[in-house]
């Protein structure tokens, strides 16, 4: 009996239960960072802050249940944002899918390790340099701004 295609092969985004959907975030924790966006040419800049959820132990939401109830700028990814989201990772599994590109082998669903994502240094493991808890002022942000995508 011949293998089957894992479901991220054969299923759209729109196709995939809750479960496989969520099984898609890598663990990199980029979309707990604080973008900031020119308003002049919509140009998106990463920091190195971290949403005040963001655990730097695990590299994930320390309250991922109620992130949205909790951080009102929280973003819910669905197959449909995930298309027009600017900010998203070159490497987020929901970016790479949605434009009909494979998974990383670094991917914990083609690894089988939650690890490989941050050895392979696509995590922001070890790189939060400040809490978005511990700035005041939208101008506080501008020190931790990043040359590229992290």
């Amino acid at each position: 009996m011949p293998a089957m295609d894992p479901f991220w092969k054969t299923k759209s985004l729109e196709e995939m239960t809750p479960r496989e959907w969520e099984s898609l975030c890598d663990g990199c924790g980029k979309c707990c960072l604080a973008k900031l966006e020119d308003e002049d040419t919509g140009e998106i800049h990463w920091t190195s802050v971290a949403c005040r959820l963001f655990d730097a132990g695990t590299c994930r939401c320390s309250d991922y249940k109620n992130r949205f109830a909790t951080v009102s700028d929280c973003v819910r990814l669905t197959p449909q944002n995930v298309r027009t989201i600017a900010w998203l990772p070159a490497t987020c599994a929901y970016r790479l899918l949605a434009n009909g590109e494979d998974l990383y082998w670094w991917h914990p669903l083609v690894s089988g390790s939650k690890e490989t994502v941050h050895e392979a240094g696509i995590s922001i493991k070890g790189r939060v340099k400040a809490s978005e808890s511990d700035l005041g002022e939208p101008e506080d942000y501008l020190q931790y701004m990043l040359e590229e995508e992290p």
